[in-house]
């Protein structure tokens, strides 16, 4: 099969039923950020804020595989993207651009179709 039309499969470096790992490892692309700002981060990128039990988990699971570090930065644990975090981060952003652009796009040009009648 075509690898750009190889949508059977999402990449393993994160759940991306939820989004909340994906999301996480989008905003982590851009900065390293501790706990509370990634939440914030994700409230603005989302439009909720992430429950404390459930976005710490996912940092510790995606800690677990590999995805992220933490350090200490006085009382503020920062988490910061590893190599194998930011080329899951690409494979997971190239797998929901392939799975949802013509979603994306077909939205649009039902919206352009509706404000031309």
């Amino acid at each position: 099969m075509d690898q750009q039309n190889d949508v059977c499969c999402a990449p393993t470096c994160c759940d991306m039923r939820g989004f909340l790992s994906f999301t996480i490892l989008w905003q982590l692309m851009k900065k390293d950020m501790y706990g509370q700002e990634l939440a914030k981060a994700l409230e603005k990128m989302r439009g909720t804020k992430p429950n404390p039990g459930t976005l710490y988990p996912a940092l510790k699971e995606l800690e677990k595989n590999g995805m992220v570090t933490t350090r200490e930065e006085g009382r503020k644990k920062i988490y910061t993207l590893t190599e194998k975090g930011r080329v899951g981060a690409q494979e997971a952003c190239d797998y929901f651009c392939r799975v949802y652009a013509p979603i994306f796009e077909e939205y649009n040009q039902s919206k352009e179709q509706v404000t031309q009648v």
